[in-house]
């Protein structure tokens, strides 16, 4: 009776119901906070959530170290997360609601921006290193490991010498603002087969593609 008691206080102020940890899932989409930032290629994590948040009827909602959203798909709670942190404290957020909600490492994806894919090309990992991307650096110090699942969605490396910064922060330009919706869309499916089918497949799926 007494551990019964010990685990409903534990877990009183999760946000996720899910009592059994292999169907509870983090999903954290990586980027800036503030309007000035919203449209950047350095946000497309954000913007990826977003579109899942409209084609899944979830709203985000501001919390501890991020704006947070649950939804539940074929049997699996999803937490989505949004961090509040800016790009290079990505991996505090990170941390706090893997413990929090008492999620397996396994069950976390981490979307992000990476310039070394050409624009709108999906990969899937599930482990690696940083490639310089400081959201991922934080991140990985943060869980002291390089062996989680990241899901990095390509903007192309069209800057010269010195402009990375500029390029990344830079808003998508025409022809990559009318072929995004595609892609944000495929995004989505990105993650609902991660959350249903597992790493393995999803990576078989849609890398390349």
């Amino acid at each position: 009776m007494f551990k019964w008691l010990l685990s409903i206080f534990k877990t009183e102020n999760q946000i996720l119901s899910e009592t059994d940890i292999m169907k509870k899932f983090l999903v954290v989409g990586l980027g800036n906070i503030g309007d000035k930032y919203e449209n950047t290629r350095h946000n497309i994590g954000f913007k990826i959530l977003d579109t899942l948040a409209q084609k899944e009827y979830f709203v985000f909602e501001d919390a501890k170290l991020g704006a947070i959203a649950t939804f539940k798909y074929k049997g699996r709670s999803i937490l989505c997360l949004k961090p509040s942190t800016f790009m290079n404290l990505s991996g505090k957020a990170i941390r706090y609601w893997l413990d929090k909600e008492k999620i397996p490492l396994q069950n976390l994806l981490v979307i992000t921006d990476d310039i070394n894919l050409p624009f709108g090309t999906i990969r899937v990992k599930t482990k690696g290193s940083d490639g310089g991307h400081n959201g991922l650096k934080d991140t990985q110090n943060m869980l002291q490991t390089t062996k989680y699942n990241r899901f990095r969605f390509g903007v192309g490396a069209d800057f010269g010498t010195g402009r990375q910064v500029d390029y990344v922060l830079g808003e998508w330009n025409e022809g990559e603002s009318k072929a995004l919706q595609e892609r944000l869309e495929k995004s989505c499916d990105v993650i609902k087969s991660f959350v249903f089918g597992g790493i393995q497949n999803t990576m078989n799926q849609f890398n390349g593609s």
